[in-house]
């Protein structure tokens, strides 16, 4: 179980790098990277993060939008995960990215499980998903 949970953690840290240089992001919300809310007492309490992180779109975006990105992953299913083996994605219901401390709470957001897939793989599957969010005409 460790070694899965260690190999997922550096699996979700790079997709959350990966993410956090993206235009369409206006906000990652994974302890480990430095601007997240809350990373300084991170850094202090925990020696790692899990799978799990959160995703603001910036606000240019709608929450109809975020949904035809959703449906457009290919390798993500659509579900709550707690740390299960598999990469999983969940649209979050409005303002709950206020208690993550998100600079833009009104902004569509989403969270992340990152399972066993290869890196690149997820990597793929969302920038595809982006794509469709480019010609989404909602």
């Amino acid at each position: 179980m460790g070694v899965r949970m260690a190999q997922q953690a550096r699996t979700a840290l790079h997709v959350a790098t990966w993410l956090h240089e993206r235009p369409e992001v206006a906000q990652v919300l994974h302890p480990a990277l430095p601007d997240c809310p809350g990373h300084t007492y991170w850094k202090r309490d925990f020696t790692g993060a899990g799978s799990l992180f959160g995703v603001v779109l910036n606000t240019t975006y709608t929450r109809q939008n975020m949904e035809h990105m959703i449906n457009a992953m290919r390798l993500f299913g659509i579900g709550a995960s707690w740390g299960g083996y598999e990469s999983l994605v969940l649209p979050t219901t409005g303002g709950i990215t206020r208690n993550f401390g998100s600079d833009q709470p009104d902004s569509p957001a989403f969270r992340l499980q990152i399972g066993l897939e290869n890196t690149q793989d997820l990597i793929d599957d969302l920038e595809q998903a982006f794509n469709a969010l480019h010609h989404t005409t909602i």
